[in-house]
């Protein structure tokens, strides 16, 4: 006879429910910015309030994932000023700023064109540093598909 899995009860379980302190859930909006027409990366500052940036430190290395050809997701990492290949966090009237126009062009971005938003999540780099990850995403939708048909042609109902 084969032993069966038996769920045991507590005398916990035998009382009346007691109502547990729910604590309440805090929604995060996520994280997010636009690429401007000028091809700036463009953080309001909400989003640097929810990220904890320090404007006054306002030095990032900027990369892409290596051997891709098209930009899909752009990281930042903090770096120090003495630091050479750092791009400088600007800011604006409402929003901060890092100006990369012919960075995105050659990675295949249209900004001039087409409005990009991007989501940032943060990762954690190398030594304890926090990283951040902008995810692009296109605002305008993929354009309908118009070339040959592919696969097998359908029967036609009226066979004359």
């Amino acid at each position: 006879m084969k032993a069966k899995q038996i769920r045991f009860f507590s005398p916990d379980e035998n009382s009346e429910a007691k109502k547990k302190d729910e604590k309440p859930v805090v929604k995060t909006s996520p994280v997010t910015g636009y690429i401007s027409s000028t091809g700036k990366l463009v953080f309001p500052s909400k989003s640097i309030a929810q990220l904890g940036l320090d404007p006054t430190n306002n030095q990032f290395k900027v990369g892409t994932q290596d051997g891709k050809r098209k930009i899909k997701s752009l990281y930042l990492i903090p770096g120090s000023e003495g630091e050479e290949q750092t791009f400088e966090l600007v800011q604006g009237a409402k929003s901060y700023a890092i100006s990369l126009p012919f960075i995105l062009q050659k990675g295949g971005i249209d900004f001039a064109e087409t409005k990009y938003n991007f989501l940032v999540k943060p990762f954690d780099y190398e030594d304890g540093v926090t990283g951040y990850e902008l995810k692009l995403t296109n605002e305008n939708p993929k354009p309908e598909y118009t070339g040959k048909p592919r696969g097998r042609k359908k029967l036609s109902t009226s066979a004359e």
